[in-house]
Order: structure tokens, then C-alpha cells, then sequence
């Protein structure tokens, strides 16, 4: 069974959410944390102005989320858990299949992820790639062949390792192309990066 199936609803817009719920009640850490989705040192961080600096704060009451009954039922004893409302507002569907989101600091590293994928299982086809990676055929193909714009400067890298998919799936992959598993599958060690040289000193 999937981990969102058993997880209870989150808020939307959960950090403005907890950004309101920190200004506006005497909830704790924990308490927002858990209603929101997000650790405690996060929520801590938002409250002492560290993340989330001038975000406006989004009032769950209001946007029927919660109750006031429900904040002072949590705000008199501190192990209680905030439940979500029964609300008409629509909830975002949960993504099950397609490409996972990469986040944007990590979408250089996607052309290292598929060079240690087609070094390493060749026989892997380019849609087993792409669901893996999130990435587009062209892309898989020139690195393939060597023809990459940036080929010079990709290290092939484990992409589990890089946060651009889980074990789990990378092994359903590797197993349906034909191979035991990745768990096998030998360290790459980084390319020596190439030294630029220092530029010269300007003459007065």
C-alpha cells in the first residue's frame, strides 16, 4: 500500500498555512508540524523568521480547513492532533504515475543520473529512463551516443543517490530489463575536475 494512502490530508498552501497558525495561535512546533507536513525544526525556522521570510500567512478558518473549536481543542493540551475539516473545497489529486517534480537545484544532475543508468544497464529503454529521470528521449539518445552538447563536464552518478528517484523503483526497472538488481552495480568514481588556470594580473 502507498505512504499516501495512510497518511492523513494536508492543508493547502501548508508553509503559509503554518506561517498563519504561528502568528495566530499557541499551537506548538509539533502541532503545526503535523497538521502542515513539515518537521518541527522547519516549522521552528518559520517562526524565527529563517524560512519563508514575508510570506503571507494563509488562514485555514477561513478556507474552512479548520474550526476555531477544533485550534482551542489543541491549544489546551499539546499531545492532541489538529484534524482537517470536512470542507468542499477541492483537494489536490495525488500523483501516482509520470515523471516525479525535480527540484530546480537538482535538475543539473539529471544528465549524470542517465549516463550511470545507460553505462550500467544499457538494455534499459529510453521510457524506462524517462520514468525514472523525468527526462525527454533527445536526451537519453545523445547521451547514449556521446553527442551531448555538455558531454565533456557529465560524471555518471547513481541517481538514487542524487534524490532523482528511489531505490524501489530503480530496481521494478533494472529487474523488468533483465538484471538482478542495482544494488550490484559498481561505484563510478568522479571525474578529476580540470583545474582553470589563474587569470594574469592586470599592469598598472
Amino acid at each position: 500500500m502507498s505512504r499516501e494512502v495512510n497518511e492523513s490530508p494536508k492543508p493547502l498552501m501548508p508553509k503559509a498555512t503554518a506561517v498563519w497558525l504561528i502568528e495566530n495561535t499557541a499551537l506548538t512546533f509539533r502541532q503545526v508540524g503535523a497538521f502542515c507536513g513539515l518537521h518541527d525544526l522547519e516549522v521552528q525556522s518559520i517562526a524565527d523568521d529563517e524560512v519563508a521570510v514575508g510570506m503571507v500567512g494563509y488562514d485555514p478558518i477561513v478556507n474552512e480547513q479548520l474550526t476555531k473549536e477544533e485550534i482551542g481543542r489543541c491549544e489546551a493540551d499539546p499531545a492532541e492532533r489538529l484534524k482537517m475539516a470536512s470542507t468542499t473545497v477541492p483537494r489536490p489529486a495525488t500523483r501516482t504515475k509520470g515523471p516525479r517534480y525535480t527540484p530546480v537545484a537538482r535538475r543539473g544532475d539529471k544528465p549524470d543520473g542517465i549516463a550511470w543508468l545507460v553505462k550500467h544497464f544499457p538494455s534499459l529503454k529510453d521510457a524506462q529512463v524517462s520514468r525514472l529521470i523525468g527526462t525527454t528521449k533527445p536526451t537519453i539518445t545523445a547521451i547514449r551516443d556521446r553527442s551531448h552538447w555538455n558531454m565533456a563536464t557529465i560524471t555518471a552518478r547513481d541517481p538514487v543517490g542524487l534524490g532523482l528517484c528511489n531505490r524501489q523503483d530503480l530496481d521494478k526497472e533494472v529487474m523488468r530489463a533483465g538484471y538482478a538488481s542495482t544494488s550490484e552495480a559498481p561505484v563510478i568514481e568522479a571525474a578529476p575536475k580540470v583545474s582553470t588556470p589563474a587569470m594574469p594580473a592586470f599592469k598598472l
